[in-house]
């Protein structure tokens, strides 16, 4: 690791502010949360209460959209709602193709089935996932795969979290979803939306406060061509006075 790859102290000591406001911007805070949830709440009490599947339906997707629309109105990010859209939209086709209201869930499912073993199997082939993912955020990019092996373990054990709390949520729905009734699954898989989550957020900020401070590459960038324009300002101002003073020789 070179001089410019080792955070400073003072980064160190802001690791940990720098890791809860990426972790808060990357997963969508208390209102990702509450779009997280709101649909399938809604999906599963309207179910419960009258057993029309073509109304819960409705309501979910109806309230997922209004999310989005609320998002547009106040100018903000729309990726967490607009996943909410997509993933309830999916599920309202299988339920309403099959006929059967506990398939409503099932892409969400095999959703979080697919996302904890791509979290194992991008760690055991040496990408985790959580470092692809809040790279970006930390304005490190990729640079802890090379330049910063505490940073590289740290979201392994990271991405190793949210795959075994991930699989092991799988364990508990997947045979529900064949042995309980609609309602039932509904009002479990609404109880295990958020504490896992946070779980797996909390662990997250746990190995990345420990971690040594991101490399912002960005600023790097920034500095590197800062430093060649006064590079060539220097080699073009040297030109000039060696023009002049040819000049001033040969008068």
């Amino acid at each position: 690791m070179t001089s410019l790859d080792k955070p400073t102290q003072d980064a160190q000591q802001d690791a940990r502010a720098v890791t809860e406001a990426a972790l808060f911007e990357a997963f969508g805070g208390v209102r990702g949360m509450v779009e997280t949830v709101l649909p399938g709440l809604l999906f599963v009490t309207i179910y419960t209460i009258n057993k029309d599947l073509h109304l819960s339906a409705i309501a979910a997707l109806g309230v997922s959209l209004l999310l989005v629309v609320v998002r547009l109105v106040t100018r903000d990010t729309v990726k967490h709602a607009f996943s909410g859209v997509f993933g309830v939209a999916f599920g309202v086709v299988f339920a309403m193709m099959t006929g059967n209201a506990k398939d409503f869930y099932l892409p969400g499912m095999l959703y979080t089935l697919g996302l904890g073993l791509a979290y194992i199997i991008t760690t055991l082939c040496g990408v985790p996932l959580i470092g692809l993912i809040l790279g970006p955020v930390f304005k490190e990019n990729l640079s802890w795969r090379t330049r910063n092996p505490g940073r590289k373990k740290a979201y392994a054990k990271a991405s190793y979290a949210w795959g075994a709390i991930l699989l092991a949520k799988c364990a508990i729905l997947f045979p529900l979803y064949w042995w309980a009734d609609t309602t039932q699954l509904g009002w479990v898989l609404v109880a295990l939306k958020i504490p896992p989550f946070l779980l797996a957020v909390w662990l997250t900020w746990v190995f990345l406060a420990k971690a040594p401070a991101p490399i912002d590459v960005f600023a790097e960038m920034e500095a590197e061509e800062k430093a060649e324009e006064e590079r060539k300002a220097a080699a073009a101002a040297e030109r000039e006075d060696a023009t002049g003073g040819r000049h001033r020789r040969e008068a």
